[in-house]
């Protein structure tokens, strides 16, 4: 039996902040009290202690083994960097969003998707990564060989969610034709020729393909226990849709509209942590922050930067929008609920001990000073 305990800390709980200790034993919450505790211990000098981050959708493995174009990095190298600096922003759980579904655009092929997930189970049985890693599965279900891939994938243990996604112009995330086009013609330095058959391959794939496709893979995880997310729903024809085909997580919907049928309809909504950060969408779609003040927000994720996932909890906080634990509940608690993750996501006896070290001062980003998972410090 081992314990350790964390004395002289701020310590977030689900409905309040106290200051006292907590106690763990064996990487479980034994004890919680308030007030100054006696004997040895992590002294946390004050600062804060909030239950490690759960991140549900993050790409940003891809940019460590793919580091420059055409340049494929050691494959088990590039997930133990992308682990360490997952670990050192506070997440303590990450799903690793992996594509299933290529097209002309894509830089990593289906072989590269399949090797990276047999590398996310190896390292986790191994013993390798600080952070608990999942597998989510972004399904672009207008590509012809999404649900050959989704089958090649979707065995493996450590797969808990796929989100279907349809990233075809003119409608969803890219209803507005001009940001389509910021983002592909330059991105792939395409002539006005080339751009405008490119739009029109892409909207047939789209017409021919994405309805059968979401049905397909929505019954696979259906009957695999795999959660299921929308991505980038605009209407309520779209939300009406995916609850049809038993999704339960509303993954960047792009209006206000979407975002309030999926509530009504029972799904959690996730927007980007970024969006918050920056203060709007980079795509032109509706804020999140506009969604807080609606009511219709209820995770954050991180997306495409690690690190602003807690940023933008404490932006939250620093801002007057939402006090510390509501705050946490976006990034950790209803993160854990939408993965069915029921041993951790909050500051609360019998949980896993999944612990942060937060150091604030005014006017300056959080400062990450400790991570503990399963009560070993890892960062």
């Amino acid at each position: 039996m081992t314990e350790t305990l964390f004395k002289n800390a701020s310590i977030v709980l689900p409905d309040e902040v106290i200051h006292g200790s907590l106690l763990v034993r064996d990487g479980v919450i034994a004890d919680i009290a308030s007030g100054a505790a006696a004997g040895g211990g992590e002294d946390m000098g004050g600062d804060t202690l909030i239950p490690g981050l759960v991140e549900l959708h993050t790409d940003h493995i891809e940019g460590h083994y793919l580091p420059r174009p055409r340049v494929r990095w050691n494959m088990m190298a590039a997930l133990q960097a992308h682990d360490a600096q997952i670990a050192a922003s506070g997440i303590t759980t990450v799903f690793d969003a992996l594509r299933v579904g290529m097209d002309e655009d894509a830089q990593l092929g289906s072989e590269d998707m399949r090797a990276m997930a047999d590398t996310i189970e190896a390292a986790s049985e191994e013993g390798r990564l600080r952070a608990d890693h999942f597998i989510h599965l972004r399904c672009e279900v207008s590509a012809p060989d999404v649900t050959e891939s989704f089958e090649v994938i979707s065995g493996g243990k450590r797969v808990r969610l796929a989100s279907l996604m349809d990233h075809a112009p003119g409608q969803r995330q890219f209803v507005d034709l001009d940001t389509y086009r910021t983002y592909y013609q330059r991105k792939m330095k395409m002539t006005d020729v080339e751009f405008e058959a490119f739009c029109h391959r892409r909207v047939a794939e789209s017409e021919a393909n994405s309805a059968p496709n979401r049905r397909a893979i929505a019954q696979a995880c259906l009957s695999a226990g795999i959660a299921i997310a929308s991505h980038d729903d605009a209407t309520a024809e779209h939300v009406r849709e995916g609850a049809e085909l038993g999704i339960t997580l509303a993954e960047f919907p792009t209006t206000a509209e979407a975002a309030e049928h999926s509530v009504k309809a029972g799904m959690l909504v996730l927007m980007g942590a970024p969006n918050i950060v920056r203060g709007g969408s980079h795509s032109g779609n509706i804020s999140a922050a506009a969604l807080l003040d609606n009511g219709t927000l209820d995770i954050l994720s991180s997306d495409y930067v690690p690190f602003s996932l807690v940023q933008a909890a404490f932006h939250l906080v620093e801002s007057g929008s939402l006090d510390l634990p509501a705050a946490i509940h976006l990034v950790s608690t209803n993160p854990a609920k939408a993965a069915r993750l029921d041993d951790r996501g909050a500051i609360a006896i019998g949980r896993r001990a999944d612990l942060v070290r937060v150091r604030r001062a005014p006017g300056m980003p959080p400062l990450v000073a400790g991570v503990w998972r399963e009560g070993a410090r890892v960062a």
